[in-house]
């Protein structure tokens, strides 16, 4: 075999995993098939046995006793044998590697060092009857034990830090090292398969977890360590099986992947043409172990070179624990199979055309994906969604895919303008910072203006004026208008060309044809009220309020008297105008009040009152005249009763409106003996209005006064109860009058307790005081010398001799000051002697 290069190629047109293309289900390894010169190889011979190892990656040897081991840095080629090698084993270091051969031959010899063992036996090391043990002794010396033998032929074996394991035609034993002891025997469950065709498989998982695969039985035991008191003449340990089960297919090998199971199964199938099993694709499953059965996760079919010749002896399956590699070994084949990375899931999904999982899938692990760009996963998805003819979602992912690349942008401008779908692109273009070329957009708008006028609308409302030529777009809109003038939409839109281009007369005219609500916006945003001082009456013909509103907001730039001018010939307009302004204040608009008269009296009569009674501007000659004219009764007595006409005000109330509470209410208001004279006598013939006056009159005037003028035998209507109710009434009157009187003694009393109080509490006297007379000191100099000094209650203080002799009153004394004001309880004296 020649010398092979450093690293080989794998060959990916191979296809040699056997899957329903349409699975929906993501397979969990990828595989590759070992070339760059091992397909010749294995063309003419065949490989017999293969090992791998973190440090050593690969071991591969051809039957005529050639191996080939590739390092992590350069690859050799070693001669060790004319006669087929059956097995080739590593140490865990992977320095050192030992091999037996057809001859009987086992050599054991380092990779990097010439040291080495070399031993020959009678048979070829293929089957042995016994296990041997050879250590080096204190003197370098091999010696030999017998750790096993008398069991028939022993197929397989396997070591472990301590611990050995070994499969004879009985079962598997494992053997303890460090203790020299054999722990257990896990007895073979079918008995009827032979073991040379059928060998066992055994894989170490971790130091104390072996696997034994045999037939189609799989059992997972884990060496414990035994209860020091259970011990007695037993091991130190032993072995319990945490999971047992059986398999579908022949159990060809065995590796651990987490805590899931790698199995390479042979499988037999029958002939459709022929009574016979054939050979069918060698199987590899990933199974989750359970304690009696087991969970199917994946399962491949691997169509490995001349499967059909091969039984299951003929396979092999290694596993490197670094790095997840499985290499499955034939006599004409070998197949690596490894876990699925980012990129493969990635090419998984967009071969099932899950294109938004594949880029979502990418964006996620960007940092890790080797193969893959965002980019380009999204633009297949665009393509996709074209190709289904989903415009609107290919558009809307186009700004999450093509992010600033104004040429891809551009590219697909042009490509859905072929596609006759600028539409579904358009609302999705950029329009911040990063922008394509104005003829891009003014392309788009165009089109939308020959087929939609409310799209082309929408886009110039949500555009910026400045994405394209905007004189260009209003020319456009211009002749379309020709052809459409009263068009509301284009209008509009005109109207929001110009207010982008500041020609913003144009648009208020428009704006005010249409009677559109941003009117008023436009107008405050770019301050217009000269350009509307001629439209006022347009403004309020659309919406009084407002332009009311707008016009006392800004008395600073449209003055009253101007907005009165323009109004002048539509009253109706002039009243809500100055309706408002008086509400607003009722002096701004105060030469306007005799004309508002009016106004309110045709158009509002609801609020003529309350302006009659809020203004002080208003002419009641004037008002009383409209008044009368109109015949407006409650206004004509208010203005009676406000010009001094009182009993002609009580008079209209009482026969034109012979509401007799709305009279008593107006006596009350005007609180005159005269006025409730004139209302008995004009009710004292009208036996409702007695009834009314007698209801009402108790609180204000005597009620004998109208009892005594009561003819007699006058019939009254519930003159019982109004009687009633004024005896009530005047108890009521003396109830209160008692409990204010006793309120009125209380307070009295509280009040001279606490006056007493204050005048009975001392004074104090220092040197800081004066004489209110002769404004010396108080105290005297020599406080031993006899003095005398008099303290008023007020706090003035007086030397005894600076006050005058006593007045009428022997032994009574005044404060001189507070008498020139008044005589008070504060004047008493208080005269302090020493």
């Amino acid at each position: 075999i020649p010398e092979i290069e450093y690293g080989w190629k794998i060959s990916l047109r191979d296809c040699f995993l056997h899957q329903e293309e349409d699975s929906e289900e993501e397979p969990k390894l990828k595989y590759e098939r070992l070339s760059n010169g091992m397909t010749e190889i294995l063309q003419n011979d065949a490989a017999s046995c293969m090992t791998v190892h973190d440090k050593v990656e690969v071991m591969i040897h051809h039957p005529q006793g050639h191996f080939r081991v590739r390092f992590t840095h350069l690859a050799q080629t070693f001669h060790i044998s004319s006669v087929k090698i059956n097995q080739i084993s590593l140490d865990e270091s992977g320095e050192h590697v030992g091999i037996c051969s057809e001859d009987g031959k086992v050599q054991v010899f380092g990779l990097y060092t010439r040291e080495g063992f070399h031993e020959n036996f009678d048979c070829p090391i293929k089957v042995s009857f016994s296990l041997l043990l050879y250590e080096r002794n204190w003197l370098n010396r091999w010696k030999t034990s017998v750790l096993h033998e008398g069991e028939g032929t022993i197929t397989n074996i396997k070591w472990r830090a301590n611990l050995i394991a070994w499969a004879n035609n009985v079962g598997v034993k494992i053997y303890d090292i460090s203790t020299k002891q054999r722990i257990t025997n896990v007895l073979r469950d079918n008995v009827s398969l032979r073991p040379d065709m059928y060998p066992c498989s055994l894989c170490w998982k971790d130091n104390t977890t072996l696997i034994v695969g045999w037939g189609s039985s799989i059992k997972i035991c884990v060496v414990k360590e035994r209860n020091p008191t259970e011990m007695r003449d037993l091991p130190s340990r032993y072995v319990e099986i945490v999971s047992a089960f059986e398999t579908e297919f022949f159990i060809c090998g065995l590796a651990p992947l987490a805590d899931q199971l790698v199995t390479l199964f042979f499988v037999k199938e029958n002939s459709d043409q022929m009574d016979e099993e054939l050979c069918a694709r060698p199987r590899l499953d990933i199974i989750q172990p359970l304690p009696e059965s087991c969970e199917e996760i994946s399962s491949d079919a691997l169509t490995v070179r001349n499967f059909q010749d091969n039984e299951c002896r003929d396979y092999r399956l290694e596993h490197s624990e670094g790095e997840s590699l499985f290499y499955i070994i034939s006599p004409k084949d070998i197949v690596v199979a490894k876990e699925r990375d980012q990129d493969d899931h990635i090419d998984w999904l967009v071969q099932k055309k899950k294109y938004e999982e594949a880029l979502m899938a990418a964006e996620i692990s960007f940092k890790n994906i080797k193969r893959h760009d965002v980019q380009k996963i999204g633009m297949e998805y665009i393509n996709h969604l074209v190709n289904t003819r989903d415009y609107d979602s290919a558009a809307r992912k186009c700004q999450k895919v093509l992010g600033k690349n104004m040429e891809l942008w551009e590219n697909e401008v042009y490509r859905f303008k072929t596609i006759g779908q600028l539409k579904a692109i358009s609302q999705y273009l950029p329009r911040g910072d990063l922008r394509l070329r104005p003829a891009i957009y003014e392309m788009i708008l165009h089109e939308f203006l020959k087929t939609d006028y409310e799209g082309f609308a929408t886009l110039i409302r949500e555009w910026p004026g400045d994405l394209y030529n905007n004189m260009a777009i209003v020319q456009a809109v211009t002749d379309h208008l020709k052809r459409d003038p009263t068009n509301s939409t284009l209008l509009t839109t005109l109207a929001e060309l110009y207010t982008y281009d500041q020609r913003y007369d144009r648009a208020l005219e428009i704006y005010l044809r249409l009677r559109h609500k941003d009117v008023y916006q436009l107008i405050h945003k770019h301050n217009l009220f000269s350009s509307i001082e001629d439209k006022i009456v347009l403004l309020m013909d659309f919406d009084k309020e407002k332009a009311v509103d707008m016009l006392l907001d800004n008395e600073d730039k449209i003055s009253i008297d101007k907005v009165v001018e323009e109004l002048a010939d539509r009253p109706e307009l002039l009243h809500v105008y100055l309706h408002k302004l008086f509400k607003r204040d009722h002096h701004k608009g105060q030469k306007y009040h005799e004309r508002q008269i009016g106004l309110y009296a045709e158009y509002d009569r609801p609020n003529l009152l309350p302006f009659l009674r809020d203004s002080t501007h208003c002419p009641l000659e004037k008002a009383l005249e409209i008044c009368q004219q109109r015949n407006f009764v409650e206004e004509t007595v208010f203005l009676l009763s406000r010009m001094g006409n009182c009993r002609r005000a009580l008079q209209m109330i009482m026969e034109e409106l012979a509401d007799v509470d709305k009279a008593i209410e107006f006596a009350k208001d005007q609180d005159d003996a005269e006025l409730w004279d004139d209302l008995i006598s004009y009710s004292i013939d009208k036996p409702p209005f007695i009834t009314g006056l007698l209801n009402n009159i108790g609180t204000h005037v005597d009620p004998i006064l109208l009892i005594r003028r009561i003819k007699e035998g006058m019939e009254i209507p519930n003159l019982r109860d109004s009687l009633v109710k004024i005896l009530h009434d005047y108890n009521l009157q003396i109830l209160l009058r008692e409990g204010c009187k006793k309120i009125l003694v209380a307070d009295s009393l509280s009040l001279l307790q606490k006056m007493h109080r204050t005048q009975m509490r001392g004074v104090r006297v220092d040197e800081e005081n004066i004489c209110e007379s002769c404004h010396a000191t108080i105290l005297p100099s020599d406080m031993a010398k006899t003095f005398n000094v008099v303290v008023f209650h007020c706090r003035h203080m007086f030397h005894k001799e600076c006050l005058p002799s006593s007045g009428t009153i022997p032994g009574l004394q005044f404060c001189n000051i507070c008498s020139a004001k008044r005589r008070g309880p504060g004047s008493g004296i208080l005269e302090m002697k020493k």
